[in-house]
């Protein structure tokens, strides 16, 4: 790997943990934030290939961002409302010790951070949007491909919402307890965000981006913890352990994309789908059933089957039927249409995906036309088959995903 790749490496996989510290010791201010982080990314550039990459980038990180936002702070003209943060920061400089924490539910700058940007003041996309934008460091292209909007659109969105936090004087803390349920539901959105981006990366040359899923999974304990009486909560940690129990599974050697039903269950994670069918267990017991739960229990009906053959794709078709009554969208729909085109047969599923055609948002949505192209394959309909694998490899921007929707593509004209 180069000099550069190996900073931007380490500046992907620690800036969301360092900008969460900057936003707290910055009293909030998002922009000074970044634009320090975006500071000690230059100086990385220009000393990491010389000095070597340090033993822990993420301090270092902290400390180079902290010493130019104090920079930043006093060639502007001690704006009245940085003046603390400047002394804040000398402060830290002058101590040798962790810093003080404070009497927030939980002792994490990132879920700070996640709470802040889920604050009811801002619009839902924008709450989801900014934080996966500053604690994952998804660029506004994958966050707007997440949203099926334009990434200008996008881009409005982030910006306003940093607006609005700032003039708001929306406070950077995990909310008390009488409010905490209320805003749970954002954050768990939130980190199902993440997840999905880790899990099955929309752009690039891998299929999973590990550090997304694990920081995903490691926010939903602490989200589990926070609220053992949620049922969401705990439904969301089970469906993110178990889909990430066949992370080895879903690539082979080669780095090539493997169909679940190819995969060899033997590299599933037996420790992640116990805790994930424990944590979904739990969920049931609370006897509150929300759309967490079902696609968890989708998923556990997957991870459970003791081969593909065995899975139970009828129940399976139901429980997308229920998340769909309960939480509409046009992507549980493609779910459903594959799921009954397992249950039911090729045509069954065609005819749910026809009902959602003139869906304007489905036209640019790549999964929609990769189960459009399966099902036809398997409805013997070829011509039609390879039109819709076409436009699923114009859609799809991820090397592994696209790799493998060409191999299938091929292989309906066989040489």
């Amino acid at each position: 790997m180069s000099h550069a790749g190996a900073v931007e490496r380490a500046f992907r996989e620690e800036s969301g943990r360092v900008l969460a510290t900057l936003i707290r010791h910055l009293g909030g201010d998002f922009e000074l934030a970044e634009d320090a982080l975006q500071d000690a990314l230059a100086q990385a550039l220009r000393t990491w290939p010389r000095d070597g990459v340090p033993a822990n980038p993420g301090a270092w990180m902290t400390v180079t961002a902290r010493r130019r936002a104090i920079d930043r702070i006093r060639r502007e003209r001690m704006l009245a409302d940085r003046v603390q943060a400047l002394q804040t920061l000398m402060d830290l400089e002058q101590t040798a010790g962790p810093d003080p924490d404070d009497d927030s539910a939980v002792g994490d700058d990132r879920l700070r951070l996640i709470f802040t940007c889920c604050h009811p003041a801002l619009a839902i996309e924008a709450r989801v949007a900014l934080t996966l934008r500053t604690l994952g460091g998804l660029t506004t292209a994958e966050i707007a491909r997440a949203f099926l909007v334009p990434e200008a659109t996008m881009a409005q969105r982030l910006v306003r919402a940093k607006r609005k936090i700032a003039t708001a004087k929306i406070p950077y803390r995990v909310p008390t307890d009488d409010v905490l349920p209320d805003r749970l539901a954002g954050v768990l959105a939130v980190v199902y965000l993440v997840f999905n981006e880790g899990y099955a990366a929309r752009d690039g040359d891998r299929l999973v981006r590990a550090d997304l899923c694990d920081e995903a999974i490691r926010l939903g304990r602490l989200l589990a913890q926070l609220m053992p009486d949620d049922a969401e909560a705990a439904g969301l940690l089970a469906l993110m352990l178990l889909h990430d129990s066949r992370r080895a599974a879903r690539t082979d050697s080669a780095g090539r994309y493997v169909a679940l039903p190819d995969q060899d269950r033997a590299m599933w994670n037996a420790e992640r789908i116990a805790e994930g069918t424990r944590s979904l267990d739990r969920a049931l017991r609370l006897r509150r059933p929300g759309p967490y739960q079902l696609q968890a229990a989708i998923a556990a009906l997957h991870a459970t089957a003791p081969s593909a053959e065995a899975t139970d794709w009828a129940q399976i078709a139901q429980l997308y039927a229920e998340l769909a009554r309960r939480a509409p969208s046009p992507v549980v729909d493609v779910n459903r249409a594959v799921a009954v085109g397992m249950a039911c047969g090729p045509q069954a599923g065609l005819a749910v995906l026809d009902a959602l055609a003139a869906d304007r948002r489905l036209a640019g949505y790549q999964p929609f036309h990769a189960a459009r192209a399966d099902l036809l394959r398997r409805a013997g309909n070829v011509g039609a088959a390879a039109a819709a694998y076409d436009r699923a490899i114009e859609l799809s921007d991820n090397a592994v995903e696209r790799g493998e929707l060409e191999r299938r593509r091929a292989a309906l004209h066989p040489a």
